[in-house]
Order: C-alpha cells, then structure tokens, then sequence
C-alpha cells in the first residue's frame, strides 16, 4: 500500500495525526522567548556580534561543524566521559548509600570519612589529580565520578533511612525475608529520593565535565570553547555553552521520565 492510500485508509477511519498539547510546549515558551528577543537585539545593533553573536550565526556555525563532523566529535567525547563518570560515581555512591542505609555497621564504618571528604570542593584537587592521573583520561573521570557521587550517596542512604517504618513492619509480618523486604519495600520507597539525587548529580556532571575538559584536552566540547576563545571565535565559544545547556536539559528529561515510569505505582506521580 502506497503512502497516499494508507493515509486516505487512516482518514476514512477517523485517524487524527496527534499534535503537541499546548501544555507541553508551555516550559520551552521563555527559553522560545529569549532567542527570539536575543535575535531581534542583535539585528537591531542593541547587542554587538564581537559581544554576543545572534541565535542565526551561532545556528549557522553549528550547521557549518556539523556537516564538518567536528561538532559530533566533541560532542560524543564529551557524552562518552559524562557517562563513563557517572556510572563509576553513581554505581559507588548508589552502592554505599545503600550499604550505609541498611546496615548501621558499614555506616559508623564509612559515613564520617566520606562526609568529611564531602565538604572539600572536588574541583579544589585539580592540582592533586594532575600529579595523581596526569592530564589524561583518567583525571577527567576521577573528577566526574567524585562531584556525581556525593549526591547520589546522599539521596540513596537519605531514601533509605526515610522509608516507612510500619510498611517494614507490615511486610515482616507477612513473612518477607530480608532479600524481599528491601526489594519490594524498602527500595520502591527509597526511589523518589535516589532520582532526586540522580538529577543533582546529572547538573553537577556537566558542571565538573566543562572545568575538566580544559586540562590539556585534545578533543570535547570543553577543549571546543577553549580553542575558540584562543582564536576569539565567539560563536563557538556561545555554541558549546548552549550545547551544554541543552545536554544537561536532555539528561534531566530523560531522568524525569524514567522517574514517572519507576514510580507510576505512586499516588503522587500517577498524573505526572
């Protein structure tokens, strides 16, 4: 069947194509906003292009590098070191929060070292790491996977510790050994916490990656803006902000849903 016939087939049978509702564009209308006025300003001379480069021209560069294959080049090392960092951070943090959260052992074992080591500012031991790992791969990632795992850690032992106590009383009641009990009680009621702490991290990530990526990096969107600053491109410079703007709102999106899915047991998130 051809396209005309399928689509006159799904006519007679009362097929709409489904739209966009308009409270699903509502969140984009003041970013929409903003771009709009920044290209008027600009066009207008209210903004100079050696200041701010209009929304066209950094549009156009990004046509320009992406036809080139240089901007998905550093655009998937970057993505490649955001993901490697947080399954290293997130994996150990999501593992000892919930070690921490079941076992008041491994907590008076563990807890105060990691919160001390909480309160440095992770991005303070560039110098060490660079005398640690070098400026290779390996300090990239140290320093992604230490700012993700704070929050993450965090969030998991606070989920944990903050679940029902009489909903823990229920399930042992109804005979539910202790591999049972946190499977079916004490994680599902841990969970909106740990996404919680997921998202913080996702925000912490990108932030780290971008400090990260100026250590004698050949190649991410870091190294991207570093290189045109060098040069006094501006457009790429703005380019590889806006890329990690709309990366880090990627990442929180996908999150966000995969939260509804996980917790579409929950009242509270039924109608999300």
């Amino acid at each position: 069947m051809s396209l005309a016939e399928t689509l006159k087939v799904q006519r007679l049978a009362g097929w709409r194509p489904s739209l966009p509702q308009p409270a699903a564009l509502l969140p984009y209308a003041v970013p929409a906003a903003i771009l709009v006025l920044w290209e008027i300003a600009g066009a207008a001379g209210l903004i100079a292009d050696t200041v701010m480069p209009r929304p066209s021209a950094i549009l156009a560069t990004a046509v320009r590098m992406t036809a080139s294959g240089e901007l998905l080049n550093h655009l998937g090392v970057s993505a490649t070191r955001a993901l490697a960092g947080l399954a290293v951070g997130g994996g150990i943090g999501f593992a000892l929060g919930i070690a921490n959260g079941v076992s008041r052992r491994s907590e008076l074992l563990t807890d105060a070292t990691l919160q001390m080591i909480r309160n440095i500012p992770h991005l303070a031991l560039i110098p060490l790491v660079i005398l640690w790992f070098g400026i290779g791969e390996g300090a990239k990632l140290f320093l992604v996977a230490l700012g993700v795992f704070f929050p993450i850690y965090l969030n998991t032992l606070h989920g944990i510790r903050n679940v029902d106590p009489q909903l823990i009383e229920m399930g042992r009641a109804y005979g539910m050994n202790g591999r049972t009990l946190f499977r079916r009680i004490v994680l599902p009621g841990a969970l909106p916490s740990i996404f919680v702490g997921l998202r913080y991290g996702l925000g912490i990530m990108w932030l780290t990656l971008i400090v990260a990526e100026t250590l004698s990096a050949s190649s991410g969107l870091g190294y991207m803006a570093m290189q045109a600053r060098e040069f006094m491109i501006l457009d790429v410079v703005v380019l590889a902000i806006l890329l990690y703007a709309a990366l880090g709102k990627l990442a929180d999106t996908l999150t966000r849903a995969l939260e509804r899915r996980a917790l579409k047991w929950s009242p509270a998130y039924a109608n999300h």
